[in-house]
């Protein structure tokens, strides 16, 4: 391909439209890996934004968009993929149709200053050159409606980060009204209340700021202290954190006792011992022997008590390897159906953890390393309804990035920390003492907190026991799916399972109503979720 004139270049500019984007049509990544994420497909384009709200300056690295530099007002080539939208586009806009041509700077200086109050033109703020940013950080989702920033403004993990970069100046005013024009993209979306020892973000962030010589402890300072930047990474221009990151790691913990089977004379029980017989019922369990009358105080105090076996130990990491590999999970989530491609998902460990005890209670803990996941799939054909376990025990570890830094250490072969087109690879590791006393203190405690004082998980298999349907028949000695617990679409259910809310708290500030709703038979429950299969995969992680 022959060099292009400046003025080419400047036509070719002037004529291209400039495509809008919303926050759940992020800006696309060439993949990293072959299996990075199973239900995407990488777009050689980014989100553009026009030059009247852009008063950064890009570095100018190839894949970028074409923009401005800093000083000649020349524009930089666009990437080469473009080239077929691109000359759509131009067809477009001779026929009359499609959005108006992109604005240049040029273009914005002849327009007449803004005036302030005293009639003067208001001084425009220094352009400071922004750069591709990969930022790693934790939190506490506690009292957080998620991670991901949402357009009715309920607090978010990213609202409340995003907020802070503004403050400090590493996000400018210009672009202070809507992170898409930073290109803001998460390395997984959490729920509400799910907490994270090490999740990422990757925008464009101005990295050095007049007067500020510590940024990270800057950008600290006006976060609360439940959330903490650990670290930033300057990254590549065309690196996204979700489509770039190959795999996730999550750790589930709960008290032993749930491996505890229902109470003789529950309704769940019963409900399974008049489907299959009375003398197909198994016998009971050695913990409800002699026991099953007492009342729920009494049986939560023998729960805390008891101690799961070895022998249980290695039933259930058996079992755990059952689902190493690729296995199809759409009974693990929501809004696809079973025949969907997008359901196999890879699982490239599950580790159970020897079970320690924390005051009375002995807890487990299961650590999923996945190379994507579902929404809700951390809690064959044949459709069954499967209980989401209570958010209160589930934390993102950290995501992985291990193709894009093994790139990064072949291009950085011949070059040093210093050099401007050097990439340090990501990674936690350095931050791993800190993560370790933020967990303890942000995460740990307040779990156990909450499970010693209110009974959350003891609430929930309770829910369990009291369900009288046959929604969950699956859950028997035999391991069958019974008939009566299949689902079929469009059918109604009698008596389908219903799901209580307040499984979905982490934090607790009224004690008194949580412990009202978790005693309540009928407490507040979960609507059935209707997703929008064109945005799932944003939901993802």
């Amino acid at each position: 391909m022959s060099p292009e004139s400046s003025s080419e270049l400047k036509k070719r500019a002037a004529d291209e439209p400039t495509e809008e984007s919303s926050p759940t049509d992020s800006k696309r990544a060439r993949a990293d890996t072959t299996q990075a994420v199973a239900s995407t497909s990488s777009i050689g384009t980014s989100t553009q934004v026009p030059d009247r709200i852009q008063n950064e300056v890009d570095d100018g690295e190839t894949g970028m968009d074409v923009d401005v530099d800093e000083e000649g007002g020349q524009p930089t080539p666009k990437q080469e993929g473009t080239s077929r939208q691109a000359k759509g586009k131009r067809k477009e806009k001779k026929n009359g149709r499609g959005r108006v041509g992109r604005r240049t700077r040029n273009d914005e200086e002849e327009r007449e200053p803004e005036l302030g109050p005293d009639g003067l033109p208001i001084p425009k703020a220094p352009r400071l050159p922004k750069r591709q940013c990969a930022l790693l950080l934790g939190f506490c989702g506690s009292g957080y409606s998620g991670m991901q920033i949402q357009p009715d403004h309920t607090r978010t993990i990213e609202g409340v980060l995003f907020n802070a970069l503004v403050k400090v100046g590493a996000v400018s005013q210009d672009n202070a009204d809507n992170p898409v024009k930073v290109g803001l993209a998460r390395a997984a979306r959490t729920d509400a209340g799910v907490h994270a020892a090490g999740n990422l973000v990757s925008l464009k962030m101005i990295m050095t700021i007049p007067g500020v010589k510590d940024l990270v402890g800057r950008i600290n300072e006006e976060l609360p202290p439940e959330i903490r930047l650990w670290g930033f990474s300057r990254v590549q221009n065309s690196f996204n954190a979700r489509l770039i990151c190959e795999s996730r790691k999550y750790t589930y913990f709960f008290p032993t006792y749930l491996l505890i089977p229902p109470k003789p004379g529950s309704n769940f029980a019963n409900t399974w011992t008049k489907h299959v017989g009375a003398d197909a019922a198994s016998k009971p369990h050695p913990f409800w022997e002699n026991n099953d009358a007492g009342t729920k105080e009494e049986d939560m105090v023998r729960k805390r008590a008891w101690r799961i076996s070895p022998e249980q130990v290695g039933g259930l990491r058996s079992l755990a390897e059952r689902y190493h590999g690729t296995h199809n999970f759409h009974n693990f989530t929501v809004g696809r159906e079973f025949g969907d491609r997008s359901n196999y998902r890879y699982m490239k460990k599950i580790e159970i953890a020897d079970p320690v005890v924390y005051g009375d209670t002995e807890w487990i803990s299961v650590l999923f390393h996945g190379q994507s996941f579902m929404l809700h799939q951390l809690y064959g054909q044949r459709d069954v309804f499967v209980p989401k376990m209570p958010a209160l025990g589930l934390l993102l570890e950290e995501p992985l990035y291990g193709s894009y830094n093994q790139r990064m250490t072949v291009n950085n072969e011949k070059l040093k920390p210093t050099d401007a087109d050097y990439r340090p690879p990501i990674d936690f590791e350095p931050y791993r003492e800190q993560i370790n006393a933020f967990k303890e203190e942000f995460i740990y405690i307040n779990m156990r907190g909450v499970e010693d004082r209110d009974g959350l998980f003891d609430a929930w298999i309770r829910s369990i026991d009291m369900y009288s349907g046959n929604d969950l028949l699956y859950l028997n000695p035999t391991g069958a799916i019974p008939d009566d617990a299949v689902i079929v679409k469009g059918v109604k259910r009698a008596s389908a399972f219903r799901e209580k809310k307040v499984f979905d708290t982490t934090s607790f500030t009224n004690h008194a109503e949580i412990k009202k709703k978790l005693e309540e038979d009928d407490g507040e429950v979960e609507e059935e979720e209707v997703i929008d299969k064109k945005n799932i995969e944003e939901t993802e992680g």
